[in-house]
């Protein structure tokens, strides 16, 4: 990631909670309409975990994982939030993924979307 081309962010739940900074070039966010991020109505963005910190929090947070457990769903005890969730990408690096729609200060209308069929995806 070229870093003269990125911007840091700052987000969290709803509750204040949790809160992180995130280091990335926003061009657009991922929407997935598999099991979970359907009902989540997440709008993701991916990053390598070095260009993730988590602020505070750090105890306020359960995880929730399904299928292959490949991927750590992580939200607030508290208001129930999914601020972000980590696991492994296709490349085989440690990787975050970021719901866009809790970082502060975000036009999420001039974010282009980019649609994933997750749904399509075994998840055993």
């Amino acid at each position: 990631m070229d870093m003269a081309e990125t911007t840091t962010y700052t987000g969290g739940c709803h509750c204040g909670a949790v809160r992180y900074r995130v280091t990335t070039k926003l061009e657009s966010a991922l929407t997935c309409n598999c099991s979970i991020c359907s009902k989540t109505g997440t709008m993701l963005t991916f990053v390598p975990a070095a260009h993730f910190e988590q602020t505070s929090g750090q105890g306020a947070l359960t995880d929730y994982q399904f299928g292959k457990k490949r991927l750590h769903h992580a939200f607030c005890k508290t208001c129930g939030i999914k601020s972000f969730g980590h696991g492994v990408g296709p490349d085989g690096r440690e990787m975050v993924a970021v719901n866009v729609r809790c970082l502060d200060g975000i036009d999420l209308n001039a974010i282009p979307i980019k649609q994933f069929d997750g749904r399509s995806l075994p998840i055993d």
